[in-house]
């Protein structure tokens, strides 16, 4: 038996990086625009705060045109909805979704939620203590003054988190685009909140946004929530005929 040339090796393992990406190539665009891409995007905006000690200038520009907009109605709006983007807002909601999916006997989307809500407080907690950001000051706010640090916002990582999972555990559902439309609305409120009242940078809500879809996405590539086979720690039952000689 003759030993295979270095060309015949070199077109065996292209032949296996072709049926590699055919089979899986889903999984993969997800890897790339849901986590390396977000991260890419998240490690530009860490990078230039920290070596600018400050905010962007379009940060400040933002910050200054919804302060414009300053009433009392929406004072009292603000302050209102923002507690549902905070721990107590979505403790509460994923305190029930947890309830639903364990009577359900759904394992791994409970273990994706839990895992996915928790390590986005983890992140958000280790983030702040290591970039140091200093919340803005620019004028008086009605909210109480917080004492952690700035970047990226909690109320942004974990709203954004929250709708993020809810997505995905209703992805291919009716429900998803219901879903999707309202959790659009609800990041995009919790954000707003967090600009009006003064509290947070623009940059602080999309880096908060940024890490919380790529860690989402990630989780969910490894734990796979929509697989509900009997053995729940059994992947198996991803068919990997593809690859089969």
């Amino acid at each position: 038996m003759t030993k295979p040339n270095f060309q015949q090796l070199l077109q065996s393992f292209s032949s296996f990086l072709k049926q590699l990406f055919i089979a899986r190539w889903r999984p993969l665009l997800a890897l790339f625009v849901g986590v390396c891409l977000p991260l890419l995007i998240f490690e530009e905006l860490a990078v230039e705060i920290w070596k600018n000690e400050g905010a962007f200038p379009w940060d400040v520009s933002i910050l200054l045109a919804i302060h414009e907009t300053t009433q009392a109605q929406l004072d009292a709006f603000a302050l209102f909805l923002t507690q549902f983007g905070g721990f107590h807002g979505v403790f509460l909601i994923s305190t029930v979704l947890s309830l639903v999916l364990l009577v359900r006997r759904r394992w791994r989307s409970l273990a994706y939620l839990l895992t996915t809500l928790v390590g986005t407080a983890i992140i958000n907690r280790t983030a702040k203590s290591l970039m140091h950001r200093i919340r803005p000051h620019l004028w008086e706010s009605s909210y109480p003054p917080a004492h952690d640090y700035a970047f990226p916002s909690g109320h942004a990582m974990s709203s954004m988190a929250l709708i993020a999972v809810l997505v995905i555990l209703t992805w291919g559902s009716r429900w998803c685009w219901f879903v999707g439309i309202f959790g659009s609305f609800f990041v995009l409120g919790i954000a707003w909140t967090r600009l009006y009242l003064g509290v947070h940078f623009p940059s602080d809500i999309l880096a908060g946004w940024l890490v919380s879809v790529a860690w989402a996405v990630g989780v969910s590539l490894l734990i796979k929530p929509h697989l509900t086979k009997a053995n729940p720690l059994s992947d198996q039952t991803i068919s990997d005929s593809s690859f089969s000689s």
